[in-house]
């Protein structure tokens, strides 16, 4: 997905599903209220592949990025909680732009389901652990565009 970028008023918007073996990244923009998985960023001893990273926020010349916000069921911060702030902390030092956070739960078991449905519906492909991830960062973002999960 190519992000639509003619006006102040759109933008261009990347998110991030963080996690300690792959990071999934989605983008889309705030004209066509849509968002689509890009390849995911592995996680290595050394940390994100931010090279990955930096090569999709170069490409797509976001204005702002979103980063799944683990919680529990019961609201209180998951486990990742900590190392997903950091990421996030880590993102708006690199690239300069403002970055937001979107409750992300559940956003691995929908984007399943939709990968499974996609599949049942003719998709000849496995799905592989990285197009869930990224599937769920999708997820994420089609929340921060409808206005809901918002974090802080």
């Amino acid at each position: 997905m190519r992000c639509a970028v003619r006006m102040n008023e759109i933008r261009c918007v990347i998110a991030f599903d963080f996690g300690l073996k792959r990071i999934g990244i989605a983008a889309g923009d705030t004209l066509t209220r849509t968002a689509g998985p890009r390849p995911a960023a592995s996680v290595g001893a050394h940390g994100p592949d931010w090279e990955a990273i930096a090569a999709e926020v170069h490409a797509l010349q976001p204005r702002l990025l979103i980063v799944g916000a683990p919680y529990n069921v019961d609201d209180s911060p998951g486990a990742l909680a900590p190392a997903a702030l950091a990421f996030a902390a880590e993102l708006e030092q690199r690239f300069g732009l403002p970055v937001e956070r979107v409750d992300e739960r559940f956003s691995s078991l929908e984007a399943g389901a939709r990968l499974k449905s996609q599949r049942a519906a003719g998709q000849r492909r496995r799905i592989r652990r990285e197009d869930i991830d990224s599937a769920a960062a999708a997820v994420i973002l089609e929340r921060w565009l409808a206005g809901e999960g918002r974090s802080t």
